[in-house]
């Protein structure tokens, strides 16, 4: 598969996910993606982002200002 931006080689990797939902900053460790090794141009399946979102769920009823989970634990 090759990037959609500069058809570099994509390969899997992961990467950090941050959300702001309100006063509270989320910081998702570890999350699996696609990266271009050219360009780095992430992609983020949409299985993975289904899974982000119930994180992010989860996280936004602890009440906290800032929370950073690991992906691998989470999911």
């Amino acid at each position: 598969m090759s990037c959609f931006y500069c058809k570099g080689d994509i390969i899997p990797s992961t990467t950090v996910y941050t959300a702001q939902i309100g006063n509270t900053v989320i910081v998702i460790k570890n999350v699996p993606c696609e990266e271009c090794d050219q360009c780095g141009e992430i992609e983020i399946s949409h299985e993975v982002m289904l899974k982000i979102d119930h994180i992010i769920e989860l996280a936004t009823q602890l009440m906290q200002d800032v929370a950073v989970i690991d992906y691998q634990t989470a999911a």
